[in-house]
């Protein structure tokens, strides 16, 4: 996927400035795919230019105008284009993973340090999740009822909330793991 796709689906969510879309990329997207500030401002000109986005001025009182972007004809026939096209098959290139079978010729305990790491940066962003799957779908807070986007948004979040979960229950696995094969090596 290109950013180009990212940015238009955030766009055709709720149209917005540059720096709106950088902070949606922060809270939601980005965490399926991420872009730097200096990125999405590049892009938004480039797509802007390329008439994919159309822009308004909006003023603002004692600041500059503001760009605020949204996704023009040909924007939506670029997104409907590549949502046809399919997939090339994902590649799976986990370092972890690879550490992991590694030490079976060093010492495994000496891996404890880096799962906990990955496992607390899984939790972590689990926590956020189901904050902001609180805050936009299930909570008080949230809309009711939803429409088509959100359920879509919402789908994606529980896919997300799902990996997290098994990643993990996964870490917890070599964690085990790797306490037991200390626990079974023989004393030097």
């Amino acid at each position: 996927m290109a950013l180009e796709h990212a940015i238009l689906v955030s766009l055709l969510e709720k149209p917005g400035s540059g720096y709106e879309l950088a902070r949606r990329f922060e809270r939601s997207i980005g965490y399926f795919w991420t872009a730097t500030h200096q990125q999405i401002y590049r892009v938004l000109k480039r797509m802007e230019s390329d008439g994919l986005l159309a822009v308004r001025e909006v003023p603002q009182q004692g600041r500059p105008d503001k760009k605020e972007y949204s996704v023009a004809g040909l924007g939506r026939a670029a997104l409907s284009q590549w949502l046809h096209e399919p997939i090339e098959s994902e590649s799976v290139r986990h370092d972890l993973a690879v550490k992991i079978r590694g030490a079976a010729f060093d010492d495994p305990s000496a891996l404890i340090h880096e799962v906990e790491r990955h496992r607390q940066v899984h939790s972590d962003r689990l926590a956020h999740y189901l904050a902001g799957e609180l805050r936009d779908f299930t909570g008080p807070e949230a809309s009711a009822p939803p429409d088509a986007g959100q359920e879509l948004q919402h789908v994606v979040l529980r896919g997300g909330i799902a990996y997290e979960r098994m990643t993990i229950a996964w870490l917890d696995d070599v964690l085990a793991t790797v306490h037991q094969l200390g626990a079974s090596r023989p004393r030097t």
